[in-house]
């Protein structure tokens, strides 16, 4: 797949560069026939403060680097990709070097995690070497969102606690960083009706985790939240089967407080974690495993 958006700039490219090749080649050529007029002093007429000219031509040992830099410029053309759409004989890519350096790495590095892929999840999460193993994995790959500490941030879930979004279990955790996550949660003020209506749900949500709330709003919004209970359930403690989160726990992934609750009801939320299976070998996986269930397993 090439970045390309029709077919007129790979053939840009390659004028371009095969152009340049072939003017400098001719150049040399041009320059080569220049021959100095017999009976001259062998200048071409410029003196500036007594220094003059002269009219020589190109060392043989230039010409010939110059001549192998053509050669060497047009073999690599053929076999490597740089001619626009042009893979080159080698079928050369960034893509493909960086796979086959990583399978190189896992087949050198499969011994140090092959001892330890027979072990479950639970008792590897107690052996310091392993667990040592799958934090530098994570504090690699996945301290970028969850943090050093694991503990999150907003819309980055807290990894050391008990609260799950899709299950805590170790199968779930595996099925996690194997495949990621992508929580969709749709505008729903429509659905509710007014913006009263919001209001008033977002403040019965409050009420759910014992949070600071308007208790008149929160009774004339229970009826209403019979919208959000398909997902999140009739008494708001959510669904892990498809992401949704406990509303009564007083765990905000997205921010506590009416207008938090309000602007997502309005808005809607998208949340995306990358698949990593493409990249960790089952091995290392299931050491991620270990040590992300060791956290909240202490």
């Amino acid at each position: 797949m090439n970045d390309f958006v029709n077919g007129f700039w790979p053939i840009w490219i390659s004028t371009i560069t095969l152009g340049g090749i072939a003017f400098c080649v001719g150049l040399l050529i041009f320059a080569s026939r220049v021959k100095v007029t017999l009976y001259s002093d062998n200048t071409n007429g410029h003196e500036w403060d007594g220094i003059k000219e002269m009219n020589n031509p190109l060392p043989m040992w230039w010409v010939g680097l110059f001549v192998i830099t053509v050669i060497f410029g047009l073999v690599y053309l053929y076999l490597f990709p740089g001619l626009g759409t042009y893979n080159g004989k080698f079928g050369w890519s960034e893509v493909k070097q960086y796979e086959a350096e990583v399978a190189k790495n896992n087949d050198k590095i499969a011994p140090l995690y092959a001892k330890y892929a027979a072990i479950p999840v639970e008792e590897l999460a107690k052996v310091p070497e392993a667990r040592d193993i799958g934090k530098r994995i994570f504090l690699n790959n996945c301290a970028a969102c969850h943090g050093s500490d694991a503990k999150g941030s907003r819309g980055f879930p807290n990894l050391t606690d008990n609260d799950w979004l899709y299950g805590g279990v170790p199968e779930k955790i595996t099925e996690t960083i194997n495949n990621g996550r992508n929580g969709i949660m749709p505008p729903m003020a429509a659905a509710l009706g007014t913006e009263e209506d919001v209001k008033n749900v977002a403040n019965y949500v409050l009420s759910l985790s014992g949070s600071i709330h308007d208790s008149g709003r929160a009774n004339a919004g229970k009826d209403k939240f019979v919208v959000c209970a398909a997902c999140h359930g009739a008494e708001g403690k959510g669904n892990q089967a498809i992401g949704a989160p406990n509303l009564s726990d007083n765990i905000w992934l997205h921010g506590q407080g009416e207008a938090a609750i309000i602007k997502r009801i309005h808005e809607g939320k998208n949340n995306v974690m990358p698949a990593w299976k493409e990249k960790f070998s089952p091995e290392q996986i299931h050491l991620l495993t270990a040590y992300v269930w060791g956290l909240s397993n202490k």
